[in-house]
């Protein structure tokens, strides 16, 4: 497995990439959908392009992101017995709850039950970015 950890590192980082590019974009589609609720023909449009983001390019990313993250584990297990790894693992686990998030204020919005308004999206939209930085800054300088 050691002898594949370059190419499982590759896949893993273009799957985080997609999975962060979806974290980025999704919130977006929320602050549109909150802001336009008047505007039914607007409103069905966002609601298909969320659903494919979140069903077919964010959870295919996190799972791909998960699945070559254990392999790199796997692989080289000793990275668990770095606090770094376990930082950026803390991180990875609070993406995750963010992107379920996400699902359970996409049904939201689609049933017209959720009070939250776009300035509330565009807030919540940073979670992901301050997530990657500490991310980023972990795998890069690897303070401890």
């Amino acid at each position: 497995m050691a002898e594949y950890y370059n190419l499982i590192k590759y896949f893993h980082y273009l799957c985080f990439i997609s999975w962060m590019a979806f974290l980025f974009y999704q919130p977006r589609l929320y602050v549109y959908h909150a802001e336009n609720m008047d505007k039914p023909d607007f409103v069905r449009v966002v609601e298909v392009q969320e659903y494919k983001m979140y069903h077919y390019i964010g959870w295919v990313a996190l799972i791909g992101t998960f699945l070559t993250g254990i392999l790199i584990i796997v692989a080289m297990p000793e990275l668990l017995r770095s606090g770094y790894m376990h930082v950026k693992l803390t991180v990875v686990v609070i993406l995750a709850a963010f992107h379920l998030d996400l699902g359970r204020y996409m049904v939201q919005l689609r049933e017209k039950r959720c009070k939250k308004s776009g300035m509330f999206f565009r807030a919540y939209n940073e979670v992901p970015t301050i997530a990657m930085v500490i991310i980023i800054w972990m795998m890069v300088y690897k303070p401890f």
